[in-house]
């Protein structure tokens, strides 16, 4: 006789599997091979696409620090321009940070940041954490002045590390040209 099955008050019922004892069988329960391998191979893709994502994260804090130091390099020449005075950035390398600082050398005000001043601190900063400043040389110390024109007191660089990753944001003298590389 054909696999035939019936709906009944419960569980399906078929003439294949279990004997139930009314000359109907019930069908036993569970997953097929078949359907085990499925779930183990999408489970297996997923994870090779997630790991590599995961060991990537001190490439991109890497690269937007070294972004981020350029743009603030940018911004301390504009200042400088803009307001016809020296501005200059500070780099601590020890203390993995840096700030903008006005002629008389106060620490500006961040300005989308209002109430907190211009220091960036890698340690303390979550999305840069995996990010190390080697090094800041400009001239003989780790800072550079931006004058009235916007042109470096000496050209210089900046050296960060992440992983095995590092990039290199520099400052050419005379024209103050920033580049990441």
């Amino acid at each position: 006789m054909p696999d035939l099955t019936y709906q009944l008050a419960g569980p399906y019922y078929s003439y294949a599997g279990k004997d139930t004892g009314y000359g109907l069988r019930r069908k036993s329960g569970g997953f097929t091979i078949v359907e085990v391998v499925i779930v183990v191979v999408i489970i297996a893709i997923a994870a090779m696409i997630a790991v590599p994502m995961m060991s990537s994260a001190a490439s991109l804090q890497i690269r937007s620090a070294a972004n981020m130091i350029a743009a603030d390099i940018e911004y301390a020449k504009s200042m400088a321009i803009s307001k016809g005075q020296n501005y200059s950035v500070v780099f601590d390398t020890a203390a993995e940070s840096y700030e903008i600082v006005d002629p008389v050398g106060n620490v500006i005000q961040h300005p989308v940041k209002k109430g907190f001043t211009y220091s960036i601190d890698f340690q303390n900063d979550s999305r840069l954490n995996k990010v190390d400043i080697s090094s800041a040389v400009f001239d003989t110390d780790q800072t550079v002045v931006f004058d009235c024109l916007g042109s470096p007191d000496s050209g210089g660089s900046v050296v960060l590390q992440a992983g095995g990753t590092t990039k290199t944001v520099t400052v050419e003298p005379v024209t103050g040209f920033i580049s990441v590389q």
